[in-house]
């Protein structure tokens, strides 16, 4: 898979506003239920679903307010060689080796349903505590170099305070998809107050196996949106503000 390129940041600014791109985003995960399906009976098993077959390079914005509240988070993900040829192959419908906007718009609904279960692989919290976010509202694709590109766009149900411990990060709880931020700058927040500083989270998956091996095993069977090991394994862009004096 080729390297990160800083040039899909414009993609961030088009978001919503190309109706070709805000129909595609379904496709990448159509695909991925379907696979996993087949690989692990839907239910799976922890042998079948602990190695990634996809894997995406990803970087993550953290947009703030004026008044330094948490506006959105900016997602855009960059999907493997083999994985985009074969989205192309499954939802090309009409076998013209191209997504036309019919095609698009069938795999953006069942995409935007699917990764809703699992929280968009979002992982966010304050001081510890789960912090809701709103579903997008909507979900883009392009192409680039052979490789699907996905951008999307989160806000907080309720305000979100720049106070105390926030952790941002990206992981998808059945282990399917392997999402990494190559370089640290790939998780960003811009105008971050001087009060706050920022530091890139990278568990060791070794050590944190070994850390909460107790819980692990029912947290795979008890937790379906996989919360507690998005938590564990994620990689997080963390933010720690001390509270104004």
């Amino acid at each position: 898979m080729t390297g990160w390129r800083p040039t899909f940041a414009p993609f961030l600014v088009s978001v919503g506003t190309d109706p070709k791109i805000r129909t595609s985003i379904a496709m990448i995960l159509k695909f991925r239920s379907t696979m996993l399906a087949a690989a692990a009976a839907l239910a799976g098993t922890v042998a079948a679903s602990a190695h990634p077959h996809v894997f995406a390079e990803a970087r993550l914005d953290v947009v703030l307010n004026p008044d330094n509240t948490v506006k959105s988070l900016r997602h855009l993900w960059r999907f493997d060689d083999l994985f985009s040829s074969t989205v192309v192959m499954e939802f090309d419908k009409n076998a013209d080796q191209k997504l036309d906007d019919e095609e698009l718009a069938e795999v953006s609904k069942t995409v935007f349903e699917s990764i809703g279960e699992y929280n968009y692989f979002q992982v966010v919290t304050a001081d510890g505590k789960d912090v809701a976010m709103k579903p997008p509202a909507n979900l883009m694709a392009n192409f680039d170099d052979q490789q699907l590109i996905i951008l999307f766009e989160t806000e907080p149900k309720e305000p979100l305070q720049l106070a105390g411990k926030l952790d941002f990060g990206v992981y998808d709880p059945t282990f399917y998809t392997a999402i990494d931020f190559t370089e640290d700058t790939n998780m960003a927040v811009s105008n971050l107050p001087a009060s706050c500083t920022r530091q890139v989270i990278r568990p060791d998956p070794d050590e944190a196996i070994a850390q909460n091996q107790a819980s692990l095993t029912d947290a795979f069977f008890t937790d379906p949106a996989g919360t507690d090991m998005s938590k564990i394994f994620a990689t997080k862009l963390e933010l720690t503000c001390q509270a104004k004096g």
